[in-house]
């Protein structure tokens, strides 16, 4: 006998109030956030680790920086950084900047561009770190939500049946297993994510340094 449950999500959405809706609402919009940040930035971190590898095959094959840099993509960051260099060895024979060795005025000119990038991978990481953190504490309130509704219902009946407070209950025990169902994901992403923006990172350092010896020589 097919029977349809009075309790469920469905249920929860019709027969909540505006506060459970509310609570709902708010804990789609974060798994929404959590999910699409993390693809973005899975599909980012690939796109560079392949730029890296194709970088360290041919990029030091040519017969300078500026040929180099040639090859690569204009929205390639490896570019960005190369171009950061070679803009810092033109700039060095003005006024100002000549006072300043040319090993420690290209080695900040490199590191500004590396700043620049580990930012741009870093963006997004803050929104799955508060979703993780918070999500929980927004179930924990749908959960507090329903159980007042629960100790309403007895109150005004006057007797604890189960008829009368299992609709509550059981929007409370949704509401929670909502917040950790997006609450996980959101701190398993983000621990990955920060896991392999540290490989990322490793090969733009990497790249930054080899290139500053580089430039180096070729300035000598």
């Amino acid at each position: 006998m097919d029977m349809t449950n009075p309790y469920g999500l469905d249920a929860l959405w019709a027969q909540g109030d505006i506060v459970a809706r509310a609570t709902l609402l708010i804990l789609a919009v974060m798994s929404v956030a959590s999910w699409t940040i993390l693809l973005l930035k899975l599909v980012e971190q690939s796109l560079l680790l392949r730029r890296a590898v194709a970088v360290g095959k041919s990029f030091w094959n040519a017969s300078s920086v500026r040929a180099a840099a040639q090859t690569l993509a204009d929205d390639n960051p490896f570019r960005a950084i190369a171009q950061a260099g070679i803009a810092a060895c033109d700039k060095h024979d003005d006024s100002l900047l000549s006072k300043i060795d040319l090993h420690s005025w290209v080695s900040m000119s490199l590191q500004r561009a590396v700043s620049s990038i580990t930012s741009r991978c870093q963006n997004g990481l803050s929104v799955l770190a508060t979703v993780g953190s918070t999500a929980p504490f927004v179930g924990l309130f749908g959960t507090v939500w329903g159980i007042y509704h629960a100790l309403t219902a007895i109150g005004i009946s006057g007797q604890a049946s189960i008829d009368k407070v299992a609709g509550p209950v059981g929007e409370a025990l949704i509401m929670t297993a909502i917040g950790l169902g997006v609450a996980v994901p959101a701190v398993l992403g983000y621990n990955l994510l920060v896991r392999r923006n540290k490989l990322v990172l490793e090969h733009v350092r990497n790249f930054a340094s080899d290139l500053h010896a580089v430039l180096l020589v070729e300035a000598a």
